[in-house]
């Protein structure tokens, strides 16, 4: 894992598949997201302060797989959207990706990865629900990845948590993978209305200035 400073308060934590982030309020931290199942070590050495909460943008295992461990280890509160909740309870599976045909050669380039345990779900979230981090962090649902994909605005900052709805490999685009793709591209042109300078995905590089611009470049390019 690598642990790269994106701002004085947002780290963020690159693995081999994926990232995780982590934002700080003095001593209390926000985990955005949580890597993959046997990644829990090296969050740790990361955790600096108290981890208050576990913000899970949906239920892929390269994004809840080390979740339960450290909502037990530190008793922090797990949050997903209310459509995710049963996939990362264990209660319900999730549904595949309708891959397009450009895909279907990345899919099967990524390593197989361990299965997520099933992680408790302590608050369900809908759009528009506040979180209490950043000086208000605002759900914004961005269904089409999966069901209940979110992303997480932090207007005062101005900073974005994508998630998978968008990517930033080599340049902002579309995330690939989705399982609805006419409503991924709707999340991504609503994602880009938004107000941020700084956004993070799930994959690829932070965008640290600028991201409206890059967001809207990137919807202006996708229909």
């Amino acid at each position: 894992m690598d642990l790269i400073e994106v701002l004085p308060t947002l780290h963020m934590l690159r693995f081999p598949v994926g990232a995780a982030y982590l934002w700080r309020n003095g001593d209390e931290l926000t985990l955005i997201d949580a890597g993959t199942a046997g990644a829990a070590a090296e969050i740790e050495e990361a955790l600096d302060g108290e981890l208050r909460r576990i913000v899970l943008t949906h239920w892929h295992e390269d994004h809840t797989g080390s979740a339960a461990l450290l909502a037990a280890r530190y008793g922090a509160e797990v949050v997903a959207h209310r459509l995710e909740a049963p996939v990362i309870r264990g209660e319900a599976v999730g549904a595949p990706p309708v891959l397009e045909e450009f895909e279907i050669p990345i899919r099967a380039g990524v390593p197989a990865l361990p299965p997520a345990p099933p992680c408790r779900v302590d608050r369900e979230v809908e759009d528009g629900d506040v979180l209490e981090f950043g000086g208000g962090a605002v759900v914004v649902a961005v269904p089409g990845h999966t069901d209940g994909s979110i992303a997480v605005h932090l207007p005062g900052p101005g900073v974005l948590f994508t998630g998978d709805a968008v990517a930033n490999v080599g340049r902002t685009m579309l995330g690939v993978f989705n399982t609805d793709r006419t409503r991924a591209v709707e999340s991504l042109h609503r994602l880009a209305a938004l107000d941020a300078d700084t956004a993070v995905f799930g994959h690829g590089d932070p965008v640290v200035h600028g991201a409206t611009a890059a967001l809207r470049a990137a919807a202006a390019a996708t229909r």
